[in-house]
């Protein structure tokens, strides 16, 4: 796009005109058609994800939080249980826990991925423990093969939170085809974002495709039969088909902003205190957000504030010190690794259609702290 369109952390405007008549044929295909729930361009792109990731099952839900709460649902996770997690990640993660009523119980992370540490997983683990729930955090995948071999070896079922990571692979493989499920979020920021909100849970297991797709629908498996409690989470036919056409697009827009992130990364060397993210080399990151650190963070913010430079802090609290968490009893110091990097993370514009230029005015304006 033009370098004289304003500088924003994400444009999904342009992303839309590079795609508009396709988009906007498959919304007025879906309009003219009359059908808005599920249905057949739903199990289309269904399909179309399932084949993406290399997983038999897509089930398309209402959002990405309540494609977590259902994976959790399905892998067997009841009243009381406990979930493994990470505290650096959005809300959503642990609230879903929350909801079966389980416990979240916070792991720290990585100091160089963010993800959570297979390390400290082992000691977190009681006899109420159910699952596991990894974050792939900003685009990069955990280290699934640790977090594997633990589960295996205490019967746990693994949850892949996939919102931010659809396309990235680790080790060859893609991300939300690891786990026992899996959960994706269509937010309109996401790497494949909807037109609103939207979300997917993908698995193998014929089972739990069974549990999510009753689920879904207020526990119906048949119309105005209802053999669970279930809710009403359906993705809908033109969220569905505005997907479609920009799933097409992904894998090219991912190489995009790994293209973006290597030139960032190049331009930042030697700048300030400035450390960039860091990708374990049999990772495919697909940097769903560019997240770099320093120590000067929340000055560096009001700096970029007042220079017009966008971006943003995901995320500023660790979970475990959000007042919504209190009552698991954790405290500043708990997780010192997460705590730190709250402290310091931010974001800055990444998207296929941003150019050089734009990213240079970003660099100027980081690096003109540093003066």
């Amino acid at each position: 796009m033009g370098d004289k369109q304003k500088l924003q952390l994400l444009d999904l405007v342009a992303q839309y005109r590079t795609i508009k008549p396709e988009v906007d044929a498959a919304i007025e295909k879906v309009v003219s058609s009359g059908g808005f729930i599920l249905g057949k361009t739903v199990e289309e792109f269904e399909a179309g994800v399932a084949k993406y990731v290399g997983v038999r099952h897509a089930i398309g839900v209402n959002s990405g939080t309540d494609a977590l709460y259902l994976a959790l649902k399905a892998a067997g996770v009841r009243a009381g249980d406990e979930v493994i997690t990470t505290p650096f990640t959005f809300i959503a993660t642990a609230e879903v826990i929350t909801w079966i009523p389980a416990t979240p119980v916070f792991v720290d992370i990585c100091p160089d991925t963010l993800n959570i540490d297979p390390a400290r997983i082992e000691a977190a683990i009681t006899p109420r423990t159910r699952a596991i729930m990894p974050v792939h955090i900003y685009g990069q995948a955990a280290d699934m093969d640790e977090i594997m071999a633990i589960a295996k070896k205490h019967n746990l079922a693994v949850i892949e939170d996939c919102a931010q990571s659809l396309g990235a692979t680790y080790r060859g493989r893609q991300t939300g085809s690891i786990g026992a499920i899996a959960g994706l979020s269509f937010f309109p920021s996401k790497n494949l974002g909807a037109y609103g909100d939207g979300g997917m849970i993908l698995t193998d297991d014929d089972a739990m495709d069974r549990d999510c797709r009753v689920l879904r629908q207020h526990g119906s498996d048949k119309k105005y039969h209802h053999v669970k409690i279930g809710v009403n989470s359906r993705l809908d036919a033109l969220q569905a088909a505005v997907l479609a056409v920009k799933l097409k697009y992904l894998d090219q827009w991912n190489k995009a902003r790994q293209e973006m992130a290597a030139y960032y990364n190049q331009r930042f060397a030697g700048v300030g205190d400035i450390r960039v993210p860091e990708v374990r080399g049999y990772n495919g990151a697909i940097y769903h957000q560019y997240t770099l650190r320093t120590s000067q963070r929340d000055a560096m913010v009001e700096h970029l504030g007042k220079a017009g430079v966008p971006h943003a802090v995901h995320y500023p609290i660790p979970l475990h010190l959000q007042p919504a968490f209190e009552s698991l009893g954790k405290k500043q110091g708990s997780f010192p690794v997460a705590e730190d990097a709250a402290s310091r993370v931010f974001s800055l514009p990444i998207y296929p259609e941003i150019s050089k230029d734009q990213q240079d005015q970003v660099v100027d304006g980081i690096a003109g702290f540093f003066k």
